[in-house]
């Protein structure tokens, strides 16, 4: 992660949730004062990011691509 958190074992499971607009999900999510943890990585199939919900688990949110 770009603050420097290493994988550690067990992985980095997470929770993905399929959006259709990912900046629009985004947005409202930071309207509601969640906070990132990466930068958005898009690739062939997609782009998301990780987010860690308010107990603390991580999810991601991936937006197909088109």
């Amino acid at each position: 992660m770009p603050d420097g958190e290493a994988q550690e074992p067990g992985g980095w499971n997470r929770v993905m949730l399929e959006v259709a607009d990912l900046p629009a999900a985004m947005e409202a999510l930071k309207r509601a004062g969640v906070r990132f943890r990466n930068e958005v990585e898009a690739g062939p199939g997609g782009k998301q990011i990780q987010l860690l919900d308010p107990d603390g688990n991580p999810l991601e949110l991936f937006e197909p691509a088109h």
